[in-house]
C-alpha cells in the first residue's frame, strides 16, 4: 500500500478544525447583552449587580481599555431542546486564540451574587439549568504587557491609554453534542499519538475509515458510526514496559508578575471556580494548588468558592501542596525568611484543613539554594518538586529523579517533570517528549506531569480529562493516571529511592542569568528588610513580657 500518511493527517486536521469542533456546540438562541463599564478599580459583585448603569451592548461592540473591568448581563430564554440535552452558554470576550491566558478573563455570577464559573479562551462555557439564562460576567480587560520578554506601554496605567482592547465576539445559548465531542477526543488522541510502526499505520487506516463513515450533512447522526471504526485501535493496551505518568491537575499562578495584585486575587477566584465545577462533574480529577496566600485570598474575597474548595480538600481531590506561604524565590531570602515561609504556610493548611503538606512545590522559581534541603526536611516536608531547572541552556541536569543533598548533608527526594512544562495539556507530543527526555530509564518508570492552563488560563479543562481517560492504557503511549503528587512521590520513592543518585549543593538555573545580578538595590533592600523584621520581632517579644521579666534581663 502506498504511503498516504500526509493525506490522511491533513484531511483529519481540516475536518477537526472546520467541521467537527465548531459543530460540538450547536447554537439554539442568542443572548441579550447589557454592559456596565466600571469607572476605576473593580467593585464587589453586590455593587455591580445593584448598578442601574447597565446599557444595551450589541455583540461585536468593543470594550475594555487596559486594566479596566466591564460587567456584562446576559439574559435569554432556552428554546425547546431534546430531553437530556446539555445546554450551555458560550461566550467569547474577544479571545486571542494564540494563548490560553495573558489576556481577557471573566467570572460568571448568578443573580444572587454567587459564583458560577470562570470564562477563559480554552474554557468559554457555562452550564445552564432551567428554561432561562440570567448571568452576570465580571470581565477583566487585562492586556498582554510583554512583547516576548520586552516591556510595552501597556504595563502602566500612565502609558496604556484608554482605547478598548477587546470586542465581544459571541454570547450564545448552545446545545453541546456529547457524541460529537467524544468523537473529537477519539480522533485527536489518535492523531497526536506518536506511535511507531506498524501501530501508526493501523491507526491511520482506522482514522481514514472513521472519516469515511461521517456524513458531512449529518455529523451528529453519523458520529457513533465513526467512533465504532476507532474502537479497536483505542482498545489496544499499552506495552507492559510503558512509562507511567502521574498527571496532576494544576494551574500555576504567579502571585506577583505582569499584573496588579488585585488581579492575582481575581485570577485565583476564576481558576478555583473552574476547578470546583470540574471536580463536581468529573470524578477522575485530582487538583493540586500551592501558596497559602492564594487560599487566604480566596477565603477573604470569595468565601463561597473557598467553602466548595474545602469540601473537595476533605475528599482528597483538591490537594494543598507546597507548604509555603507563596512559591518562594530561594536565592535572595535568608534562611530565616525561607523557614517562615514553611512555618506560616504549613500552619495555614493545618488550621484550615487539618492537612500536613508533604511536598515542597516550586515549579517556577529561578534557582535553588543549597540550604533548602535542610529547611524542607526540618519543616516536616518529605519531597521536593521543581520544573524550571530543566530549562538550563548549557549544563543539563543528569537526572529527573534523585536525592538532593544540602550543605549540611540533609537529603530530600526530588523530581523534575521530564515533560519540561508545568502547564501541560496531555497532548501526544508532550507525553512522547516526557518519555524520550526522561533520564532515569532502566531504573525508574514514573514521572509527574502537572496539567492545566495557568496565570489566568483557568486551570485544567474537561478536554484534558477526556484525553487522560483515553491514555490510561493505550498502545503507543505512556500509561497516564490522574492522581495526587503524594501518590506519585510515594510510588517513585518506593521504586527508586534506595538506588537513586545524589546531587550535592545548589541547583543553579542558567536561563534567567543576571535577573538578580542587575538588581543590587533590590537585593540590598530585601536583606535590610529581613534584618529590620528580626529586630522588630525581638523588641515586640521583649515588650510583651511581664514587667518583672523585663527587669530581670
Amino acid at each position: 500500500m502506498h504511503d498516504d500518511r500526509t493525506v490522511v493527517e491533513d484531511r483529519l486536521s481540516r475536518l477537526l478544525a472546520e467541521r467537527l469542533r465548531p459543530a460540538v456546540h450547536r447554537v439554539v438562541a442568542g443572548l441579550d447583552v447589557a454592559a456596565w463599564h466600571v469607572p476605576g478599580e473593580p467593585v464587589p459583585p453586590a455593587v455591580a449587580l445593584a448598578s442601574q448603569a447597565f446599557e444595551r451592548f450589541p455583540v461585536g461592540e468593543a470594550w475594555g481599555p487596559p486594566w479596566s473591568t466591564t460587567w456584562f448581563h446576559l439574559t435569554g430564554t432556552v428554546p425547546a431542546v431534546p430531553a437530556g440535552a446539555r445546554v450551555e452558554v458560550v461566550v467569547d470576550l474577544g479571545w486571542n486564540s494564540a494563548s490560553p491566558g495573558f489576556q481577557a478573563e471573566g467570572l460568571a455570577y448568578r443573580p444572587d451574587g454567587s459564583v458560577h464559573k470562570g470564562l477563559h479562551p480554552r474554557n468559554d462555557w457555562v452550564p445552564v439549568s432551567g428554561s432561562t439564562v440570567d448571568l452576570f460576567v465580571e470581565a477583566a480587560a487585562n492586556p498582554t504587557v510583554l512583547d516576548g520578554f520586552r516591556p510595552t506601554h501597556l504595563g502602566d496605567l500612565a502609558t496604556a491609554g484608554d482605547a478598548p482592547l477587546y470586542r465581544l465576539v459571541r454570547a450564545d445559548i448552545t446545545v453541546r453534542d456529547e457524541t460529537l465531542a467524544d468523537l473529537v477526543h477519539d480522533l485527536s488522541v489518535l492523531a497526536e499519538l506518536q506511535a511507531g510502526e506498524p501501530r501508526r499505520h493501523q491507526i491511520l487506516r482506522a482514522l481514514s475509515r472513521a472519516m469515511d463513515a461521517l456524513d458531512p450533512a449529518d455529523l451528529s447522526g453519523t458520529a457513533a458510526a465513526a467512533r465504532a471504526e476507532l474502537a479497536g485501535v483505542l482498545a489496544r493496551p499499552a506495552d507492559a514496559s510503558a512509562h507511567r505518568i502521574s498527571a496532576v491537575g494544576h494551574a500555576h499562578i504567579d502571585t506577583a508578575w505582569l499584573w496588579p495584585q488585585r488581579e492575582t486575587v481575581r485570577k485565583v477566584a476564576r481558576t478555583a471556580a473552574n476547578v470546583v465545577d470540574l471536580l463536581d462533574t468529573h470524578p477522575d480529577l485530582v487538583y493540586a494548588m500551592s501558596s497559602a496566600q492564594q487560599f487566604a485570598w480566596l477565603e477573604e474575597h470569595r468565601p463561597e468558592v473557598f467553602a466548595r474548595v474545602a469540601e473537595h480538600v476533605r475528599a482528597g481531590r483538591f490537594v494543598p501542596v507546597g507548604g509555603m506561604w507563596v512559591e518562594s524565590d530561594t536565592n535572595l531570602p535568608g534562611g530565616e525568611a525561607m523557614a517562615r515561609q514553611f512555618t506560616h504556610g504549613k500552619r495555614f493548611f493545618l488550621d484550615r484543613f487539618g492537612i500536613e503538606t508533604r511536598e515542597a512545590w516550586l515549579p517556577d522559581s529561578f534557582g535553588y539554594s543549597a540550604a533548602l534541603p535542610q529547611i524542607v526536611k526540618l519543616s516536616g516536608t518529605r519531597w521536593f518538586l521543581t520544573q524550571k531547572i530543566s530549562w538550563n541552556q548549557t549544563n543539563k541536569l543528569p537526572h529527573h529523579t534523585f536525592w538532593w543533598e544540602g550543605i549540611d548533608g540533609t537529603r530530600v527526594f526530588t523530581h523534575f517533570p521530564p515533560a519540561d512544562t508545568y502547564n501541560g495539556e496531555l497532548t501526544g507530543a508532550e507525553l512522547a517528549h516526557a518519555v524520550r527526555n526522561f533520564r532515569d530509564h532502566g531504573e525508574a518508570t514514573r514521572s509527574l506531569l502537572p496539567f492545566g492552563h495557568g496565570d489566568g488560563g483557568g486551570g485544567p479543562t474537561r478536554e484534558m480529562l477526556a484525553r487522560a481517560r483515553r491514555l490510561r492504557d493505550l498502545e503507543g503511549s505512556p500509561r497516564v493516571a490522574v492522581e495526587s503528587p503524594a501518590a506519585f512521590f510515594a510510588g517513585a520513592e518506593a521504586e527508586y529511592g534506595s538506588r537513586a543518585p545524589v546531587w550535592v549543593g545548589e541547583l543553579y538555573l542558567e536561563l534567567h542569568r543576571a535577573t538578580y545580578t542587575s538588581q543590587a538595590a533590590t537585593k540590598q533592600g530585601n536583606r535590610r528588610a529581613e534584618h529590620l523584621l528580626r529586630e522588630a520581632e525581638l523588641w515586640c517579644t521583649t515588650a510583651d513580657r511581664p514587667a518583672r521579666s523585663r527587669l530581670s534581663l
